[in-house]
């Protein structure tokens, strides 16, 4: 198995696969409504739905960067903000993620080993640190979607006492 193939399998398994931590960033987002997904359930912490654009948009920079554009993003681009909190358009958030996340992994599938030590365009790191930043930069906010909705079954909970 090459190193590509290693950075492939750990993205896999963190954003839809069999995680060794638990369930995958994609798992935690079945059945999350539109209506759970917008709301802030814990005081100052950005939404599920945040979260989601927040991961796709960095899936979008780093295929940017690993095909060589230099991307400095702004504040909008890094937190894309929820203007429709629509179910319609929460789909459409889901279905960007996973786009975003495909084309990514297209751009990954393509690089050889030799290319892991390269510094993509508009970035410090390497490729091999960049692509292992993906992966926890995935699970980090699958994590935080988790508590998220354990906040808001939390709060459901306590509506029926």
């Amino acid at each position: 198995m090459t190193e590509v193939e290693r950075i492939l399998d750990q993205m896999d398994r963190a954003f839809s696969g069999d995680a060794w931590h638990g369930p995958s960033l994609m798992a935690l987002l079945e059945g999350v409504s539109a209506e759970n997904a917008s709301q802030h359930s814990i005081r100052g912490a950005h939404s599920i739905w945040e979260i989601v654009n927040h991961i796709a948009a960095w899936h979008r920079i780093v295929h940017q960067r690993l095909n060589g554009e230099s991307v400095e993003p702004t504040a909008e681009m890094d937190w894309p903000p929820v203007r429709d909190t629509s179910e319609v358009v929460w789909q459409r958030a889901l279905e960007s993620l996973s786009e975003s996340r495909a084309r990514l992994r297209g751009v990954v599938e393509g690089l050889g080993d030799d290319l892991l030590e390269e510094k993509p365009a508009g970035s410090a790191d390497s490729r091999y640190i960049t692509l292992h930043g993906v992966v926890q930069h995935d699970l980090y906010h699958a994590g935080q979607i988790a508590v998220l909705k354990k906040a808001l079954l939390g709060r459901v909970a306590s509506f029926g006492s």
